[in-house]
Formats: C-alpha cells, structure tokens, sequence
C-alpha cells in the first residue's frame, strides 16, 4: 500500500506508533486506533523530493489478505488520508517533475505492454529516450527561431543571402528529422495497440482453417459447410514481438438468412476497423466475380494482401509477389506450408523487422502532434521570405512539439491520460 503526500509523519505515527529512518525497510506491526496490531511487514519512508512522487511516500508491504488490506486501508483513511484517483502517483510525478507527460504515458504502457519487445521499447521511453530524442527536436527548432527572430529585430541590417540559405536548410534537415521521428512513432504504436488483421472472403475459402494455423490452436470450428462461422473470432497473437489481432469473419455472400446476414454485416463493420485484410479466394478456382465485388468495397485506407489457400489441392507451392502495389500469395492452411510468407508480410506491413526495436512507444497523440509540427514546419520553409510569418509558423511548430513532453499540456488532456491509469500507479 502507498501513501503519499506533503506531510505524512502523523499518518507514520499513527499507524506504526514510531518516526521511521528514511529509505530503510523496517519489520514491524501496522497498528490500528487502539494499538492493536492489524498487521506486520516492511514499511519504507522516502522523504520527497527523492521519491517517485516527489512527496513524502509510506510504502505498507503486509501479507496481502483483502480483508487485512481494507483494515489497514480503513486506518489510514481514519488518520485523515483519503483513496488515490486512477494514476494520480504518477500524475503527482508528472505535476512535482520528476516525469514529462512521455514518460508518465510510458508508465502505463509498460505495465500493459503485451510482449518483450514492447515492454522494453516502453521501458526505453519511461528512462526518457523518446523525450530525448523529442528535446533534441525542438533545441533544434529553437536555433532556427533564434536566427529568424533576429533578423525581425533588426530589420535595418540588410540580410544576406546565404543567412537565408542557412535558415531555409536547417528547416529542411530538421525536416526530415521529424518525419523519421514520426516513422519511428507510427511502427511504435503497433507494438501499443497490435495490428488489427481480418481474414475475410467468400464462404467455405478456409478462413477459420487459417485462424487455427496462425493461432496454433483449434478455435473456429471448420466443416465444409459454407457459412459454418456467423461471428467475428477474435485472437491476439504476437509475430516477432508484434501483437496482432487476428479476426475470423463470416463469409461474405448473399443470403437471406437472418443469423448469417447479422454475420455478414459485422463483418464489414470488422473489416472498416481493420488495418490489414487477408482476403482468401481457392487456389484451384481463382478469384470469381463475387470476390471482385468484395474487393470493390474495401476502404483504400485498409492494406490488402491477397491470399491464395489450398494450393495442397492442386499439388502447388508455397509462393509470394507482388501486383498492383499488393502483396499475393499461395498457401495452404491446412498444411501450413507458406504460412512463414504470411508472418513475413504481416510484419512488413506492420512495418517491422524482426530484431528491430529502434522505434519509439508512441502514442496516436504523441504521432499526430509530430505531425502538425511537421507541417508548420513545412509552412515554414515555403514563408521564409516573409519572416514574420515563417516565425509563427516556427512557433506553432515548437508548441506541437512540446505538447509530447507535457511542457504545452492543457489540463483536460491530463485529465484524459491518467484517468486511464490503474489506481495505485
């Protein structure tokens, strides 16, 4: 249990009947208002600043027992503490500087991390690599201020040429830093949120036989009965350290059967939210006129890979190219072979690499405020003969950056990020 607070010596009196040595784990009994022990454990007292919150902390470790732990809770509530709002130790790190907003983010993202390399990718970012990488940024974009302030400080000096040369090249390096930044921030948030994969097609194509392989386990029940599967099957998988969440789909036809239409139409619904669609035709039979009309309805913003299934049928070979910007392949998910293809091409698409981890643990805020400091900064570049403008333009560009940081942060935006801690972070 944590407590934290400007002045908590009473709190440590009254439940530990004793003043404490600071940053030293002492055994003894937590008592209640009677002086009758409730419990026994360790208790540690860091005195702020040096602590995670950067005020007086009491850490309780007891046995852990619900009841036992609602006794001591109860005590302290006497002794005049009141319970934490989700993420309010971290939001008080946060507000006492001992966390930037990025690294605060990072606390939460470590604790939920879903693979290795996600929960180290976070844990980079809670020691302050992406804030780093993010100051870096804007000292950058404050030198470029610097010059062009000064130039409209000084509007009777006459401005050189190659002066403008400078500021104009410096922008557009600092350029390309952001864009790699905001490269690195979107592979991140893969690792945040997964990819999001629908197995979509016609009835009886082997979409749940797929499922089942990319799984390793018998999930969708798989009959040679087209329209066997009626609702979306979720499956949260990880590729290389890359959480993706496979979703089996009925399959698409027309029908006018009340269940399978309900099926059909969440599908499309599956299918809009999708980052990725495997759509499946038989490798014996090609794709049909029915295909051509599924494929006509994909949202553009969705990424198809076009999968050929049951080339085991027909004697064929695991294979892969590509056409028309997308990727196509032949496999069978019955036997598995060529499914290593699809693993390879889901991981491009994530845009990873297995054993790449240069990517920072964005969040779709942090890639969205690169982005508009991006454009600003392009905006820039394009109003450099008119230095009043491209000074604002640079501006705005550094208050985009340093909202990442928190150093820019309105306090609903705060209100929003640690409302989505647990209690107790």
């Amino acid at each position: 249990m944590r407590i934290s607070g400007r002045n908590i010596s009473g709190l440590i009196a009254g439940i530990l009947g004793r003043t404490l040595e600071p940053r030293r784990a002492t055994f003894l009994p937590f008592l209640d208002g009677g002086g009758h022990a409730l419990d026994e454990g360790l208790a540690i007292h860091f005195v702020g600043p040096a602590s995670y919150t950067g005020e007086d902390t009491l850490e309780l470790h007891g046995h852990g027992g619900p009841v036992v732990m609602q006794m001591i809770l109860r005590r302290c509530l006497e002794l005049g503490a009141r319970p934490a709002k989700p993420g309010e130790f971290t939001q008080r790190a946060f507000l006492n500087d001992k966390l930037d907003l990025a690294q605060a983010e990072a606390v939460a993202d470590l604790i939920d991390a879903a693979t290795t390399v996600s929960a180290r990718c976070a844990m980079r970012s809670l020691q302050g690599e992406f804030s780093s990488a993010v100051d870096l940024l804007v000292a950058k974009l404050i030198e470029v201020r610097m010059r062009v302030e000064a130039e409209l400080d000084f509007p009777e000096e006459e401005i050189e040429p190659a002066h403008r040369d400078d500021v104009a090249n410096r922008l557009e390096a600092l350029g390309v830093e952001i864009d790699r930044a905001i490269d690195r921030g979107r592979r991140g948030s893969v690792l945040r949120n997964g990819l999001n994969v629908v197995i979509a097609g016609r009835p009886n194509m082997g979409k749940s036989s797929l499922l089942n392989a990319l799984v390793g386990e018998d999930l969708a029940i798989v009959t040679a009965i087209p329209g066997t599967t009626r609702d979306a099957i979720r499956q949260a998988i990880n590729i290389a350290g890359v959480p993706l969440n496979i979703i089996d789909t009925a399959g698409l036809r027309e029908t006018t059967e009340e269940v399978e239409a309900i099926g059909i139409g969440r599908t499309w619904e599956m299918i809009g939210l999708a980052d990725v669609a495997l759509l499946i035709v038989e490798a014996g039979v090609g794709i049909q006129a029915e295909d051509e009309a599924i494929f006509s309805r994909l949202p553009d913003k969705v990424v198809r890979v076009l999968v050929y299934n049951k080339v085991d049928l027909i004697g064929g070979h695991p294979s892969i190219k590509e056409e028309a910007g997308n990727a196509v392949l032949h496999l069978s998910a019955k036997t598995g072979a060529g499914l290593d293809l699809l693993r390879d091409v889901l991981l491009e698409t994530a845009g990873w690499m297995p054993g790449s981890e240069d990517v920072f643990m964005a969040r779709a805020r942090h890639v969205d405020a690169l982005a508009r400091g991006s454009s600003h900064l392009s905006a820039a570049l394009t109003e450099i003969s008119r230095l009043e403008v491209c000074a604002e333009e640079l501006r705005l560009a550094q208050q985009d950056l340093c909202e990442i940081t928190g150093e820019f942060a309105a306090d609903d935006l705060l209100g929003e990020i640690f409302s989505r801690f647990c209690i107790g972070k």
